[in-house]
């Protein structure tokens, strides 16, 4: 969480204070335009948009909750992440997804920021 929040206060002249009492009430808005640049997804090798809907946070980690809409069938997704990747050269993000009963997950780095999961 340390990491999401570093950025963006960072990126927006701003103090999150993430988790605390004092912590902004706005924050989801940009939260939502920071994952709209730097994250991406085609669906079956079409382009679409993520809806936000929310974030949680547990321990030190921030999970966020994104939809896609109006998909009848998933052959394929393709995920561009460069979540933090910009601020810390270590970073990895863990991609977890579930297309039926069909669960799958890819790590994802600096140097591996795109993959296409296959259903």
């Amino acid at each position: 969480m340390d990491d999401i929040e570093t950025a963006l206060n960072k990126d927006h002249s701003i103090d999150l204070q993430l988790s605390t009492k004092k912590e902004l009430k706005n924050n989801d808005i940009y939260f939502e335009n920071y994952l709209k640049k730097v994250l991406q997804f085609k669906i079956n090798n079409t382009s679409r948009a993520f809806h936000y809907v929310g974030k949680e946070y547990e321990g030190d980690l921030v999970y966020f909750y994104l939809e896609i809409e109006n998909v009848s069938k998933v052959s394929s997704i393709e995920v561009t992440n460069k979540i933090l990747l910009k601020h810390f050269d270590k970073q990895e993000n863990l991609i977890k997804s579930k297309v039926g009963t069909t669960n799958k997950s890819v790590l994802l780095s600096k140097d591996y920021y795109k993959e296409t999961l296959t259903y």
